[in-house]
């Protein structure tokens, strides 16, 4: 454009000066704008922080959780109880059982032959003492024979004193006679052999009365030794007879326990047996674990264990299962110890270079069965656990004493 064309600069500078003054127009009018936008993000701050206490009061304070929580079960050793060699193995690692079926058969044949011995002298022992029952029979008929003998003693003993008697009063008379030549020397001499016969008679008769005491006598100990070994009891409670039973019995049971069955339905894990393998009483050949019992170990905090009782239901998730899969248990009680305290070297909190750690307490948490048995779990898996403090327990605190 021309210079001729431009305006005069004084009309420049009024055309300026309304948008110079219009500028703080526009940012008085901006701050109310700000101030509303911060109130109303303080109000919403606010209210969310009131609306949260109240659900953490009414709400979250009713719950304590933690994902320090493992599936643990009361596992079974399968250990021999007797010496030998393994014959069969029939149960392998991941391996389902049913209660009573066979694990594991030791070679049976010293088993046998100990149940061979211990049966015979079973059989010795009951017709030993049968044959004690007989001799006190025996024994018992014995004495009644030599009653018989001193009874019929004491009659001859009679006969012959009587002889005695009779043969003295004839050989005293004609002794008296002799001198007056009224009995010849032979009569006096029969009469003197009489009473001498009669003499040697009377102690025959003796003797054999005091033989027949004697015998009573012999048969009456062996009444008395035999009754002392049958009295009270008969041939089967007999003590030689039982004892030999107890031997037959424990034969039996060695030979039972070289068959090693399962001691409850679960799955078998770290089978360490193979065959041909010699084992000992105690050596570890494999394990069952009880999956359709097992339970919770959830590890809380020592502070989040005022208000848990026993008997409260806890919700669990499994990683196993994830979120969508809820298992529902309840509180059974409190670890005696934490796992510091019960480590191989425990913590010595009492030097001076003691830092305090909040410490984790074990609760045992028990499962439903039928959900164990529609998503079963493995020993060891990990387990996420909220337990409902405000539920109603069975009014003690988790690890008090029952009344």
């Amino acid at each position: 454009m021309p210079d001729d064309m431009s305006p005069p600069a004084e009309t420049r500078r009024v055309e300026a000066a309304p948008a110079t003054a219009a500028a703080p127009h526009s940012a008085t009018a901006a701050k109310p704008g700000r101030k509303r936008l911060f109130g109303l993000l303080g109000a919403v701050v606010l209210i969310a922080a009131i609306g949260y206490g109240v659900y953490y009061v009414l709400v979250l304070s009713n719950f304590v959780s933690t994902d320090n929580a493992y599936v643990g079960a009361d596992v079974a050793q399968i250990t021999p109880q007797v010496f030998g060699q393994i014959q069969d193995v029939r149960a392998q690692d991941t391996q389902t059982v049913k209660k009573g079926d066979i694990l594991v058969v030791i070679n049976p044949a010293d088993a046998d032959i100990a149940v061979a011995q211990a049966q015979a002298q079973y059989g010795q022992a009951v017709r030993r003492v049968q044959q004690y029952l007989a001799n006190n029979q025996a024994s018992g008929a014995q004495i009644t024979a030599r009653n018989a003998d001193i009874t019929r003693a004491a009659a001859q003993l009679a006969a012959a004193q009587s002889d005695v008697d009779r043969t003295a009063i004839d050989y005293k008379r004609r002794e008296a006679l002799q001198a007056s030549g009224a009995v010849s020397g032979e009569e006096l001499s029969t009469a003197r052999n009489a009473y001498q016969t009669a003499v040697a008679n009377l102690a025959a008769v003796k003797a054999a009365g005091a033989q027949a005491q004697a015998n009573k006598t012999v048969a009456e100990g062996q009444l008395a030794s035999g009754v002392a070994l049958t009295s009270g009891v008969d041939v089967a409670h007999n003590p030689e007879v039982a004892a030999a039973k107890a031997a037959l019995d424990n034969a039996l049971l060695s030979q039972s326990r070289t068959v090693l069955r399962a001691p409850f339905d679960g799955v078998v894990a770290q089978r360490q047996v193979q065959v041909g393998q010699r084992v000992a009483i105690g050596d570890k050949l494999m394990t069952v674990v009880p999956i359709s019992k097992v339970y919770v170990d959830a590890n809380f905090k020592e502070s989040q264990l005022r208000k848990v009782l026993v008997g409260q239901p806890v919700e669990l998730t499994a990683d196993r299962w994830g979120k969508g899969v809820k298992f529902h248990g309840r509180v059974q009680g409190l670890s005696g110890g934490t796992g510091s305290a019960f480590a191989v070297i425990p913590a010595q909190n009492a030097t001076g270079n003691w830092i305090k750690v909040v410490q984790r307490l074990p609760v045992r948490v028990s499962l439903d069965p039928r959900e164990l048995e529609q998503h079963p779990l493995r020993v060891g898996l990990s387990m996420d656990a909220v337990v409902d403090v405000g539920a109603k327990g069975e009014g003690r605190p988790v690890g008090a004493d029952r009344p």
